[in-house]
């Protein structure tokens, strides 16, 4: 749309990249020689780069912090370019190509973080509405605008969403030991995923429970080691203390009748 005072904008333009990547925002504009390009980036406009095309000359802020040597400017389109993108990029960037009006163009780039895969395992501290069900458990960690599911075949069976940066997620499911259905977690962001499928023999078998068996024991083992530990020490101080006292008795005792005689 044409602004008054010959300024042309456009609507912000939505981008999404995953970090890492490089990604480009196009002008789309026919740039002239004698027009000036200015970039500007984050809620402080603060100056990333610009292109004079009639003094040949294109150069890169300092001023804006974490781009160094990461961008590159298009002098023919005015187009910008940041390479190995990070996910503290994500922002405003904002265009001004100034030469017989102006012209903006504005661009909100989010930047999303590489997903890992999901873990699925048994949830040895959930205990099963049935004895005949299986507690699972998908799990991932370090993440952020994320969103992690169940699937039951291709059918949504329960999610989860964080919009947290770094944050850990999990999510249940209780399965039938003879279950012969489909499932699966999934992990995704609005520009990937990553799927982790459960096999059910492997995790849910019957009379296969001693990884939880042995999860929740070690557990109770270890608190039980750490009692019995601050038990002993506590026996030892206690002796150590009769001991001592029972040793410095006939001393004592000598004393009292050696101030008795004199």
């Amino acid at each position: 749309m044409l602004a008054a005072f010959g300024v042309e904008t456009d609507e912000i333009k939505l981008v999404s990249v995953m970090e890492g990547d490089s990604v480009t925002l196009q002008t789309d504009t026919e740039i002239k020689k004698d027009d000036l390009i200015l970039w500007r980036f984050g809620a402080e406009d603060s100056p990333m780069a610009e292109v004079n095309r009639s003094s040949q000359i294109i150069s890169a802020s300092e001023s804006t912090k974490g781009f160094k040597d990461r961008l590159h400017l298009d002098p023919q389109t005015g187009s910008l370019t940041v390479r190995n993108i990070r996910r503290d990029h994500s922002g405003m960037y904002k265009a001004q190509i100034i030469g017989n009006k102006m012209i903006r163009k504005t661009f909100n780039v989010t930047v999303y973080g590489r997903l890992p895969v999901p873990v699925i395992s048994r949830d040895c501290f959930s205990k099963s509405s049935s004895s005949s069900n299986c507690s699972l458990v998908c799990s991932v960690v370090n993440v952020g605008h994320v969103t992690l599911s169940w699937y039951k075949g291709s059918g949504l069976l329960s999610s989860i969403s964080v919009s947290d940066l770094s944050s850990s997620v999990s999510l249940h499911l209780e399965v039938e030991y003879q279950d012969k259905n489909t499932y699966s977690c999934v992990l995704n962001n609005p520009i990937s995923h990553q799927t982790t499928h459960l096999d059910i023999g492997e995790l849910c078998q019957i009379h296969s429970d001693s990884e939880c068996v042995c999860c929740c024991d070690t557990t109770k083992a270890v608190i039980q080691l750490v009692i019995a530990a601050l038990v002993g020490v506590a026996t030892v101080i206690v002796l150590s203390y009769e001991i001592t006292s029972r040793k410095a008795e006939p001393k004592r005792r000598t004393q009292t009748s050696t101030s008795v005689l004199h």
